[in-house]
């Protein structure tokens, strides 16, 4: 999973990059390259894993993300970054908090404003992309009329009428056919967008009425946005400190967990995902996947072999596997289950597949 960080200029977008990764640097700005770095997913389940197996490596999830340049307004042409075309949703940071030693950009803090800046920055990139293939296929088509062709037309005429409307590609009707018609044009709006509002340190017992009360109206309810809100600052501040002192950091500020258990789960909800584990002695691993994946896709994310071999897999529920203590208790109390190729994985199964190359 992999997710570009934007927002504008002086919204605490790299602190956040910082507070998700752990890796320092300075801010990404129009002038640098981006950032890239990875967040490693917090997984009570595979700790206790681990705590009962104790394998040689310990291996979570984990998600991609890349710190891009600010965005100026009017600075549309700058969103059209490599960085950005494989990115499966975008974390916009909005900022919430006041500070006079740091200026807005915009003059003063108005969430929902910038929200609609963004949004405006990505309608206006899409229509460059949108309008120049469309121009293309258009003189095109005389020369090969072929109906892949003919039926780009329509997908990127409707795509074009959309955008001058000020519609996000997000809200209108696409087949899974037509996404991957898209899927090359690194088309913003159509992305899943997590909207991150970065509060001051005074919002720290009340952050979901920050959310409330910033204005995002408009946007709650639409398909594919979703919404969590952090203190960058001082949330980074705590998590350098000692595991064992977050949680009572966390109490005293009034903070409900940390932010990136609380991104990070925003993020997966967001995309549709969830975990399935591997345990053993040689490794404990947890593995992202669609909700509603067959185990045979499952068994795909671990390796194209054992998707090909695939004979059945083993099933065991993190918690009963926790609770007997072994794979071999579990045989014994009958709570390891065979399953066929069109299992749907659960989050938090445990699974040995058996296959055969």
């Amino acid at each position: 999973m992999e997710f570009g960080i934007l927002g504008l200029e002086l919204s605490g977008k790299t602190t956040i990059f910082s507070l998700l990764t752990g890796q320092k640097g300075g801010p990404a700005t129009h002038k640098r390259e981006a950032h890239v770095g990875i967040a490693h997913v917090p997984d009570p389940r595979l700790d206790k894993l681990t705590a009962l197996f104790k394998p040689k490596k310990h291996t979570p999830a984990t998600v991609k993300f890349t710190d891009v340049p600010g965005v100026v307004k009017g600075g549309s042409a700058s969103l059209n970054l490599p960085e950005l075309r494989n990115m499966d949703g975008l974390a916009v940071v909005v900022r919430a908090f006041k500070s006079d030693a740091i200026p807005h950009p915009e003059g003063d803090v108005n969430p929902s404003r910038d929200l609609d800046l963004l949004e405006t920055e990505f309608l206006l990139a899409d229509h460059t992309l949108v309008s120049g293939r469309l121009d293309r296929v258009i003189k095109e088509i005389p020369k090969r009329k072929s109906p892949e062709l003919l039926a780009e037309k329509e997908l990127l005429e409707r795509c074009l009428k959309a955008l001058d409307a000020g519609t996000p590609l997000r809200q209108i009707p696409i087949s899974a056919e037509e996404a991957k018609t898209l899927r090359g044009f690194a088309l913003l709006t159509l992305k899943p967008l997590l909207v991150i509002l970065n509060c001051g340190e005074e919002s720290t017992s009340d952050l979901a009425g920050e959310l409330d009360r910033a204005g995002f109206d408009k946007w709650k309810g639409q398909p594919k946005v979703a919404f969590s809100a952090v203190c960058a600052t001082l949330e980074e501040e705590i998590s350098e400190l000692p595991a064992e002192e977050q949680a009572e950091f966390l109490k005293g500020m009034g903070l409900p967990d940390r932010a990136l258990d609380r991104l990070l789960r925003a993020a997966y909800h967001l995309l549709g995902l969830m975990s399935f584990l591997t345990a053993g002695e040689d490794e404990c691993r947890a593995w992202s996947i669609a909700v509603g994946t067959h185990a045979v896709k499952a068994a795909g994310v671990i390796h194209s072999d054992i998707e090909q071999g695939f004979i059945r897999a083993e099933v065991v529920p993190w918690n009963v596997l926790v609770e007997a203590g072994s794979i071999a208790a579990c045989r014994t109390h009958g709570s390891l289950r065979l399953e066929g190729r069109d299992y749907v994985v659960k989050d938090g199964d445990v699974i040995n597949f058996r296959f055969n190359v």
